[in-house]
């Protein structure tokens, strides 16, 4: 099971099974969002996560142009997951968490797979050895 927290511990997330895949993100709303220039996040299947805490929850049309949804610790701020959303408003199967919210052992076990929108990667940024490269986001069927 891996565990991870917002930077003053009031969320929680635990996660149940293995990441269906993990990456670097080279978008512009993960620069955004993480404050950074790129984001590391774990791809995991919605059901198997569990979130403790209130979230805050921010919306919006992605760079991919998909309805998703941000949230974050009210508190002190830390980017915690999102996800896209259905028609009706309800989450995709698919949960997208911020990797750095866990321990540096899980970290050092989960390399990143792949990096994605890498036509936005900085120019100074190198490519990750070994990671799969893709101008839009990674194939997930």
């Amino acid at each position: 099971m891996a565990i991870g927290s917002c930077f003053c511990g009031n969320i929680r997330i635990e996660y149940n099974s293995q990441p269906i895949s993990s990456g670097l993100c080279h978008c512009r709303d993960c620069r955004k969002l993480t404050g950074s220039t790129y984001s590391y996040s774990l791809i995991v299947k919605t059901p198997d996560l569990n979130v403790s805490g209130n979230p805050k929850e921010v919306a919006k049309n992605s760079d991919s142009g998909n309805d998703v949804r941000n949230y974050f610790c009210p508190d002190c701020g830390t980017p915690l997951f999102g996800h896209k959303v259905n028609s009706d408003g309800t989450p995709t199967e698919i949960t997208v968490v911020r990797a750095g919210i866990f321990n540096d052992q899980m970290l050092n076990e989960w390399k990143p797979h792949a990096e994605i929108y890498t036509d936005r990667r900085l120019s100074w940024i190198c490519p990750l050895e070994g990671a799969g490269q893709f101008r839009g986001m990674i194939p997930l069927s």
